[in-house]
């Protein structure tokens, strides 16, 4: 026997089992991936002309499902909101009107609450997109235009709990959301007037409206052509103290930036002769920066790659507006400190 061979996974253990349901619900997502057809495009059609809301309806886990693909489509500039099918045949059909999109969702196509909903509004002529199993389903012929994913078999191990299944409706639901959102060219500032609460909203803040602090008169600037103790006596009459100056060339544009690390290092290897220095020998020269367009979550990004704790801000011509300190993003909690 060789002691040294890995030992084979236990087919019984719950990792083994949570692998099998991972790869199952991943195959029907692939597979729905596969009967994407024309059926889709006049879906994404229709979704985009809407002039009214798109109703999203399903029952039990579908009806789960349903309600964050009509969360997505929302959040990503389709009005939207979800109905519960019992509830409709109860006085809540009044809440669909002329204009509206419906979509059922029903894997097996034979829910009898969403049939019953979907012959009502068949009859009233409302526009109906299904997502079902089989476009041949009950459900599927009783639609406009039907959204097929496929035979699946579920991840459960007795093929009957709403897994894969509704892994595949809720895949299939993004896709339809953001191809009918980049068909209306929904921008990434769209998405940001949606999302102004909570951690998202703060990283899709402009920069310029966290520059507060270290914007104007309390934007520590000095000419590239100083020497570091000339620097340091302009960066000292700012209102508030940064951890870095931002140096400008003769047109006022982002020559560097001389950081308070920049300057211990040199105080440690030259002594006190560092001060007399010009600055252009010693400051970080097209330092990383940002336009003052870019977004709160693009500094971020910088300041993670970059490991930077300062990011210079400038406009359009290159010139320094602002200065990003990574404590800034850590007091609008978009960063760990």
């Amino acid at each position: 026997m060789n002691r040294d061979a890995p030992a084979e996974p236990d087919p019984r253990s719950a990792t083994s089992f949570a692998a099998g349901v991972l790869r199952a619900e991943a195959d029907a997502v692939l597979h729905a991936a596969e009967h994407l057809g024309p059926s889709f495009e006049s879906a994404v059609q229709q979704i985009g002309e809407c002039r009214g809301t798109v109703i999203v309806s399903g029952m039990g886990k579908s009806g789960l499902i349903a309600q964050k693909i009509s969360a997505t489509l929302a959040s990503t500039g389709t009005p939207s909101h979800y109905l519960h099918p019992s509830e409709a045949m109860h006085g809540d059909l009044g809440r669909i009107r002329a204009g509206d999109t419906v979509i059922l969702l029903s894997y097996s196509g034979t829910t009898e609450d969403v049939l019953a909903l979907a012959a009502v509004l068949r009859q009233d002529g409302v526009p109906l997109i299904s997502m079902c199993g089989r476009a041949d389903s009950h459900l599927g012929k009783l639609t406009d235009l039907c959204l097929e994913l496929g035979d699946v078999t579920e991840a459960c191990p007795h093929n009957l709990a709403p897994t894969a299944s509704t892994t595949a409706m809720l895949a299939l639901g993004d896709a339809l959301a953001l191809a009918v959102s980049r068909d209306r060219s929904f921008s990434a500032d769209d998405f940001r007037k949606r999302h102004p609460g909570g951690l998202l909203g703060r990283q899709m803040m402009a920069v310029r409206e966290i520059l507060r602090f270290r914007a104007g008169e309390n934007l520590p600037l000095a000419a590239a052509t100083g020497t570091v103790q000339e620097v340091l006596e302009e960066a000292a009459k700012q209102p508030r103290r940064a951890g870095a100056v931002v140096l400008i060339d003769e047109h006022s544009r982002l020559a560097g930036i001389f950081t308070d690390a920049d300057l211990r290092r040199l105080l440690v290897r030259d002594g006190h002769e560092t001060l007399a220095r010009p600055v252009a020998e010693v400051m970080t020269r097209s330092p990383q920066c940002l336009r003052d367009d870019a977004l709160v979550r693009d500094a971020v990004q910088q300041v993670r790659e970059r490991r930077v704790d300062e990011l210079p801000v400038v406009d359009a011509d290159g010139k320094p507006v602002g200065l990003i300190d990574v404590q800034d993003l850590v007091a609008l909690k978009v960063i760990e400190e």
